[in-house]
């Protein structure tokens, strides 16, 4: 038996869901892959994978192994791809976890700058909206937090904004512009759906004042546990609404959204990208980081440029 073999054959099997699409992916029958993992059990003498008619699942032990199968293979294909550096450009897939946010207004904008620097580098990007994301299982997974955020996981921080109220010029010509924070309390606010009432007030920070923090009372015109439904409501002139500000950065720019109720903000958002270990990170994946990061950066400074101009 061929274990490196069987190792990629198993490993894909579990990505794709199946063994048929693994079979087309290695260019094999399927009853090869089949052979493949079941040869692989016996020398574990473990069950990897518990087979359904409708479904695969993996076992206790197939998980454990799982992770340890993506370490090595991602520690021979390192070894492999810098042995040849010097003959090939970079090139092999990156798989990144996003939740939806950050697929549209981080990762979006930058494909194609990206794509045209390492032009064999492929993107698999899954959107998805885990409450726990398998970390383990990509090369690197994009998570928000709050600046009070306390995470026992391996993540490197890419860039951090201010929340900001921001409301559209139509929404300002009807309502009016909002002069204090008390004003909110006589505005249509937006707010995302929050536990225990909290949407229900609104703690701003004033960053010129020491840090001065004020609650507002406010009863919310829209609640949405959607952050792209929100802005799109806000760009329609439903109200306020409170964004990071790389979030909506496009949108200040163009003079689709204004920021109100300047210096106030309403707490600092770090976008975190975090990895399942600190060992065996293919220079890809150390390269996107890279570019990841200074792009984000960038985009928050030109912002905070504009905005002091």
């Amino acid at each position: 038996m061929d274990r490196l073999q069987s190792m990629r054959v198993f490993q894909q099997v579990v990505d794709d869901g199946s063994f048929a699409a693994a079979a087309r992916k290695f260019d094999m029958s399927s009853a090869v892959v089949t052979r493949l993992v079941s040869d692989l059990e016996a020398h574990l003498g473990v069950r990897l994978l518990q087979r359904t008619t409708r479904r695969l699942a993996l076992t206790d032990a197939g998980m454990a192994y799982l992770a340890r199968v993506r370490h090595i293979l991602n520690d021979i294909d390192e070894a492999h791809a810098a042995a040849q550096s010097h003959a090939q450009e970079m090139s092999g897939a990156i798989r990144i976890l996003t939740p939806p946010i950050f697929g549209v207004h981080v990762l979006g904008p930058l494909v194609a700058e990206f794509g045209r620097r390492y032009p064999k580098v492929v993107l698999d990007i899954h959107v998805d909206s885990l409450l726990v994301p398998p970390i383990e299982d990509y090369d690197l997974t994009l998570l928000g937090a709050s600046d009070t955020f306390d995470a026992n996981i391996i993540a490197r921080p890419i860039a951090s904004s201010p929340g900001i109220l921001c409301a559209s010029p139509g929404y300002l010509r009807e309502h009016g512009l909002p002069l204090q924070p008390e004003d909110l309390a006589t505005h249509r606010c937006l707010r995302i759906k929050q536990t225990a009432n909290r949407h229900r007030s609104w703690r701003l920070i004033n960053p010129l004042e020491g840090q001065r923090v004020l609650d507002v009372a406010i009863e919310p015109a829209l609640l949405l546990n959607h952050t792209d439904t929100l802005i799109r409501a806000c760009l329609d002139s439903a109200g306020i609404t409170s964004q990071s500000s790389h979030m909506v950065a496009s949108h200040l720019h163009s003079g689709a959204l204004q920021r109100i109720l300047a210096p106030w903000i309403t707490g600092t958002n770090t976008l975190y990208a975090a990895l399942p270990s600190r060992k065996f990170i293919p220079a890809r994946t150390r390269v996107f980081l890279e570019f990841l990061t200074d792009y984000t950066r960038d985009v928050v400074r030109k912002m905070e440029l504009r905005q002091a101009a």
